[in-house]
């Protein structure tokens, strides 16, 4: 079983996926215009709980530098382009990817 992430910053989707089956659909928040979500495939490099401020319960580190999947203080913002370019989800949601999710895991963002 080959675990991975597939984000659409235009839908505002993160498909959680099994090879090629989807598992769980959420609703993210990306980066706004001057600040973007960086296109690619990444991988998930380190995990921590509570890191405070906006970054909600849980902050997931992504391979490219300063960019990561975090829950958020704000789920308001939640289907909108508002970020500095990370990808925000609701604390219960990031929580619960995290579990299915180990670091080294592989994600890939689009349009």
């Amino acid at each position: 079983m080959t675990v991975w992430i597939d984000i659409s910053t235009a839908r505002h989707q993160l498909k959680l996926m099994n090879d090629r089956a989807l598992i769980k659909m959420y609703l993210i928040a990306v980066g706004k215009m001057l600040t973007p979500t960086p296109s690619g495939t990444y991988t998930i490099i380190n995990k921590q709980a509570n890191p405070g401020g906006p970054f909600g319960v849980l902050w997931m580190g992504l391979s490219r530098p300063h960019y990561g999947i975090h829950g958020t203080n704000n789920p308001a913002s939640i289907g909108r382009d508002v970020s500095h370019g990370c990808i925000r989800m609701h604390n219960a949601d990031v929580l619960e990817l995290s579990a299915y999710t180990p670091v080294g895991t592989s994600v890939s963002i689009h349009r």
